[in-house]
């Protein structure tokens, strides 16, 4: 799915608190971190990089863990 978000993209996930909504920053083909975590990435195992709508928070997901809203 990597290959079809970009960033702006509306997208859906789910957290420990349920279903959350946001849009895509960027896809992360590096290693980097957010907030204090590391977030390991690759070109072949990308990240796509995500800010909360409610929060403003940004988070690491796999591709296959976001569906476009």
């Amino acid at each position: 799915m990597s290959g079809n978000l970009k960033k702006g993209d509306k997208v859906t996930w789910e957290t420990s608190q349920g279903k959350t909504e946001g849009k895509v920053v960027k896809k992360q083909t590096s290693d980097s971190s957010i907030k204090g975590h590391k977030v390991e990435a690759s070109k072949e195992d990308p990240q796509i990089i995500v800010e909360s709508e409610k929060s403003g928070k940004r988070a690491a997901h796999k591709p296959e863990s976001l569906k476009k809203a």
